[in-house]
């Protein structure tokens, strides 16, 4: 036998524990049942209501800066079933609208539907956090690739909403979203 195949076996292997731990331990590996208990409580029918600011930064597959943005939201609600208009402005001049509808079940769960959203988003409301699952579409300019993301917002006791969205492709990052969302006082017409 080659010494060259203990070592490959050996490489392998260590390549496969560390996708492993990765997985285990990662920002991937959180579930809402980690924040059962901690508050404030995120009610999404609250704190997704009216004129929200959203500002964020996106990372590329390598941590650097790849793109920042502005966003205009404007959250409604009636009983469980809400919807969520952004408009997004980024450093590029490109402006990109979006329009979710989201459902509350009575147990937490949240469906999320978006017209870039492959099939239905899931998540779950627990505590100070809200976790979603979904698949988006990018658009062609952008290599219409569809990612997987996994997508948590967490309420500060101020009432802002800090926004981390990890976006991958075959199960590698290919891209970091951090965000804050705040709600916008509406300003009485003169």
């Amino acid at each position: 036998m080659s010494p060259l195949v203990p070592f490959l076996l050996g490489a392998v292997f260590a390549i496969i524990l560390i996708v492993v731990v990765m997985r285990v331990t990662s920002f991937r590996s959180q579930k809402p049942a980690d924040l059962a208990g901690r508050g404030p409580a995120f009610d999404l029918r609250r704190h997704l209501s009216g004129p929200i600011l959203c500002e964020g930064v996106i990372y590329g597959p390598t941590g650097k800066v790849a793109s920042r943005f502005v966003a205009d939201m404007e959250g409604s609600w009636d009983g469980n079933t809400g919807t969520l208009q952004e408009v997004f402005h980024y450093d590029s001049g490109r402006v990109q609208d979006r329009y979710w509808k989201l459902t509350l079940g009575n147990d937490g769960t949240i469906r999320a539907e978006a017209p870039d959203v492959v099939g239905t988003g899931q998540g779950v409301v627990e505590g100070p956090g809200v976790c979603l699952r979904y698949r988006i579409k990018l658009d062609a300019e952008a290599g219409g690739h569809v990612l997987d993301v996994v997508d948590w917002m967490y309420l500060m006791d101020n009432g802002t909403i800090m926004n981390r969205s990890q976006f991958s492709k075959f199960g590698i990052t290919v891209a970091e979203l951090v965000a804050t969302m705040r709600p916008v006082e509406r300003r009485a017409a003169a």
